[in-house]
Parts: structure tokens; sequence; C-alpha cells
């Protein structure tokens, strides 16, 4: 396995805990998104968690398809790329998106599993194939998947518990969902253009 350079293996990590923060702060901006149409019960949760579980498991499996067809940091910052794109159509759509639902399906489990999926289904997907490439572009041996899958997803763990407590806490009541959906969608345009500006690195 060819190593990676210094340059891009800190962007891997940077992203990572960039990517974790946003996936769980976008889990909360959810919750706004969908509490004014369907309520704030344990079942809309249920619904939220269960999406957000669902995108992830379909993201890692895709991550994993990747990893055996030549993977590149390009193809992760695509990935980032498309999500920021569909977090950055969410303010303008959702409210209509929602009042369908509602008024087609009621306020019932289909309803909320519908508008949950709607919301964020794709882009966590999208975020969810990160991990698997990312290991897969820094290991460098084989003694070494463990080490680097325990690293990467500890720190996008650490990034989901910063984002879970920075979108609730800080964020939400000081600026709003909808602006706080704009930042996101920013930070990983961002974050794809810093994967895109290093020199491409392909497992072996």
């Amino acid at each position: 396995m060819t190593a990676p350079s210094r340059g891009l293996s800190v962007s891997i990590y940077v992203c990572a805990f960039v990517v974790g923060g946003v996936l769980m702060g976008f889990e909360m901006l959810g919750s706004r998104y969908l509490f004014p149409y369907f309520g704030g019960s344990i079942g809309t949760w249920a619904s939220l968690i269960s999406t957000v579980l669902c995108a992830l498991a379909i993201g890692y499996f895709a991550g994993s398809a990747i990893v055996t067809r030549r993977p590149s940091q390009r193809v992760i910052a695509v990935a980032i790329l498309i999500a920021a794109a569909y977090l950055a159509l969410v303010p303008a759509t959702a409210d209509p998106i929602m009042e369908t639902i509602l008024n087609s399906l009621g306020d019932g489990p289909s309803a909320t599993l519908t508008a949950s999926t709607a919301l964020l289904l794709v882009p966590l997907t999208l975020l969810g194939t990160f991990s698997p490439i990312a290991v897969s572009l820094l290991t460098r041996a084989a003694d070494d998947a463990g080490r680097v899958a325990g690293l990467v997803y500890g720190v996008s763990t650490i990034g989901n518990v910063v984002g879970t407590l920075l979108t609730t806490f800080m964020l939400i009541p000081t600026i709003g969902s909808r602006a706080i959906t704009y930042y996101f969608a920013l930070v990983l345009a961002l974050c794809a253009g810093v994967l895109l500006l290093n020199p491409v690195k392909r497992a072996s």
C-alpha cells in the first residue's frame, strides 16, 4: 500500500472530525424541521434516530464497496460535496415537503419515517461513506488497519459529540436552524475542497 502524504493524512483526520460533527449536528437540526409538523414525541425521535442509523449503515456498506475499486480522496470529496449541495437546498424545500407528507400521510409512524428519510437519508448516507474509504487511504500495511480504523472512528465520534452539543446548546438558540444548515453546507464544501487540493492517493 502506498503511504499517504502527511498533508493528506492530516486533512483526512480533520475532515473526519468535521464530517462527524456535521452529521450529528444535522440530526439535531432534523428535529427542528420535523417538530412543527409532527411534534416532539418519542416516535418522532425514533424515526430520526432510525433514519440516521440506516443512512450510516448504507454509507458504510457503500464505502466498503468503493474501497475495492481503487478509492481516492476525490471519491469522498465528491460525496461530501453532494451532501453539502443537498443541505444547501434543505432550508428552502423542507417546509413544502413536510406539509406534503403531513397532508398525505398524517402524523403517524409512516409519516415521521418518510419525513425523516426525505430530510436525512441522502446526505447522511453520503457522509457515511467517508470513514471506510478514509481508513483504506490511511492504512499503509495490513498490520496498521486496526489502529487506523480506531483513530478514524474515534476522531469521527469526538466530532459527533462536539456537533451534537455545539448545535443543541449554542447554535440553535443563537442563529436558528436554517442558518445553521447553510453553515453546515459551507463547512462540508470547504472539507471537499481541502481533499481535492491534495495530491490524489489511491489504494494499491
